[in-house]
């Protein structure tokens, strides 16, 4: 990697079609920043990384960037694109770095020795590649490669890209920005549609690989437990701050207050000029004139002043009764060997807020579409109470024509709705209400951002004012200001909420217990997200140290006789494995107490795996010794 050295943005401004996206942004980025770009969709966060990596032009002639003549920008975007014919190999390893040739050259060379294994030829070829890779030190780069793909959970590297499935090619572009050392690495929304174990492994990838980061994320815990800086991006404007997501908020507290404060003061203002406005003083003297004019400016100031208090969203839900879901020794399997529900039964209660989590592919979306009743059991049944009206928001948006405007897409609906007090609301201010400006109205859908559209679809569902809300990775694409309404909302909703989710922080806040898959099972869970997944990490720790407790053989009568250094190891290995067992206990109790604290359990759990491997060792030296 290049010498590290700061990288300045000057002046940039972009404009797509008649709209500034943003204008005259300056800022730096310092070697090992891990910077979060946040903002509600549409500010144009994608399209920053866009122009930043080059991908996307900006307005004007001058480059608005400055770094050193070979500064490397590695980019993962949101839509990760390959040539299908590439082997994973082909489409990671880049041909720029010599050690990266080198490992091409020893897959390669391993590759054909499988085929042909007794060609001296090729076991020759081997070890000339063998020793090139020694000579340039590429076996810890082989290493890394290695475990990149193992903790991805990536196929072999001679897999080929057009049969990986969509999820496994956004692990592949992540493996190869990792891969490709940058002075710059953009990562756009990475946590999407990883699950939990591979989101840990990549937050503790990005902290520890010294690498300086810019990244869009809606995982909240992502962006609390990697951020250096937070930028936001408001209005087509940037505004910096210092430290993580948590440091943001009460950054941004304190400002809305002194906001919140001037513009009261104003509003006093306003009362007062006003009164005098309305005698109609004639602005026959210079001073008079002045205060008409400081009069226009603060009624500007008063009318054009939102705070976050207005981000709300406040719709009647349709009556429910007692009856709501019942699903009753229900059976469901896609073919004969992809058994999903296994005489599964389940109630759901009028007050249920219900997580479903697992791994990719266990079949938590299969659950909803047998509710909404785009699926059917294969036996069983799923029994819907009369009352029930579900509004279920897919992964998939459905039935949105971007050719239709947004206001007319709502009106479809309703022109009205009723809020949670009885009051009539008008679709306008319901627009308003949820980030989308009076100017955007009648915008045409096709224009909108993908977490634009994702908004959009979302208050339509909620417009129709269902009782039973299906969510479905409702985090993908949507941006943390209408989450955390979205949060808001279901706290106060007085309907059933089931939500398929991979966002710890999300879960935390609107689940009251877990429905979990794991290996054909599904299991009822009376916990937080979080403290489930503490729970787990201890618990798969007991069984491995259990399972690695040595079996003491009976000695035999024949032996050969213990050495000095054998006798004095021997004399304090009880002793030493005792002091182990208790020290690895320590840190298991310390992560217990720290389940929120994502960073520190990192921390605790690279001990741990310390720990537990020298404990490993000390019990088959425990068992070797026992044997004289």
């Amino acid at each position: 990697m290049a010498t590290m050295t700061d990288f300045r943005v000057e002046n940039l401004t972009k404009s797509v079609g008649d709209k500034t996206v943003f204008s005259q942004l300056n800022f730096i980025i310092h070697p090992l920043d891990r910077i979060g770009l946040i903002g509600v969709n549409g500010t144009g966060k994608t399209t920053l990384l866009d122009v930043i990596s080059g991908k996307a032009g900006f307005d004007g002639d001058n480059s608005p960037f400055f770094g050193h003549n070979d500064y490397k920008i590695e980019y993962l975007t949101q839509d990760p694109q390959f040539d299908g014919e590439l082997s994973i190999m082909d489409a990671i390893l880049s041909d720029d770095l010599p050690q990266m040739q080198a490992i091409k050259r020893y897959e390669q060379a391993l590759i054909a020795l499988t085929q042909d294994a007794m060609n001296p030829k090729l076991q020759e070829t081997l070890s000339q590649v063998e020793a090139q890779m020694t000579a340039i030190e590429a076996w810890e780069v082989e290493n890394q490669v290695k475990t990149v793909l193992s903790k991805l959970k990536l196929p072999e590297l001679t897999a080929q890209i057009k049969n990986l499935s969509g999820g496994q090619k956004r692990r592949v572009q992540l493996a190869q920005a990792h891969l490709n050392p940058a002075d710059l690495l953009l990562l756009d929304e990475p946590t999407n549609h990883l699950d939990v174990d591979t989101i840990a492994w990549l937050e503790n990838y990005v902290k520890n690989s010294r690498q300086t980061v810019l990244f869009i994320t809606h995982d909240r815990y992502f962006l609390d437990n990697l951020a250096t800086r937070i930028f936001e991006l408001d209005n087509g404007h940037l505004i910096e701050y210092q430290g993580n997501y948590q440091d943001y908020l009460q950054q941004k507290a304190e400002n809305d207050e002194r906001e919140s404060a001037q513009h009261h003061k104003n509003k006093q203002l306003y009362k007062q000029e006003l009164a005098w406005i309305q005698k109609s003083p004639q602005a026959r003297a210079t001073k008079q004139q002045a205060r008409i004019d400081r009069f226009e400016d603060i009624k500007k100031d008063v009318q054009s002043v939102t705070t976050s208090d207005d981000l709300t969203i406040n719709v009647a839900t349709a009556r429910i009764g007692k009856k709501v879901i019942n699903f009753d020794h229900v059976n469901f399997a896609y073919g004969a060997d992809k058994t999903i529900l296994n005489d599964f039964s389940l109630i759901v209660q009028n007050t249920d807020r219900i997580g479903i989590v697992g791994n990719n592919g266990t079949g938590k979306s299969t659950l909803l579409n047998l509710i909404s009743g785009d699926l059917t059991p294969d036996s069983g049944s799923v029994e819907i109470g009369e009352t029930i009206k579900i509004g279920y928001f897919s992964q998939q948006i459905r039935g949105l024509d971007e050719s239709k405007r947004v206001i007319n897409f709502l009106q479809e609906v309703a022109d009205n709705a009723q809020t949670s007090s009885g009051e009539s609301i008008s679709v306008v201010n319901l627009l308003e209400q949820f980030l989308f400006p009076r100017t955007t109205h009648g915008t045409l859908i096709e224009k909108l951002s993908g977490g634009e559209k994702k908004r959009l679809y979302l208050l339509k569902i909620l417009l129709q004012q269902p009782n039973v809300l299906l969510l479905d990775e409702p985090t993908n694409d949507l941006d943390i200001a209408t989450l955390t309404v979205l949060e808001n909302f279901i706290q106060h909703y007085q309907g059933v909420v089931i939500t398929v989710s991979h966002d710890r922080y999300f879960l935390d806040k609107v689940a009251k217990k877990l429905l979990v898959f794991y290996k054909g099972t599904i299991t009822e869970v009376h916990k937080l997200y979080s403290d489930y997944l503490t729970d787990k990490l201890s618990d798969e720790k007991i069984v491995a140290k259990t399972e690695s407790k040595p079996v003491v053989k009976e000695k035999v009568v024949e032996k050969r006789r213990m050495s000095y250094a054998e006798k004095q190891e021997w004399a304090t290995i009880e002793t030493d494995i005792a002091a182990l067992e208790e020290a690895i206990a320590s840190i298991e109790a310390e992560m217990a107490e720290n389940g929120a604290d994502f960073t520190k359990l990192g921390d605790l759990q690279a001990s741990l795996d310390d720990k537990n491997a020298d404990l490993l060792a000390m019990y088959e030296r425990y068992e070797y010794l026992s044997e004289f």
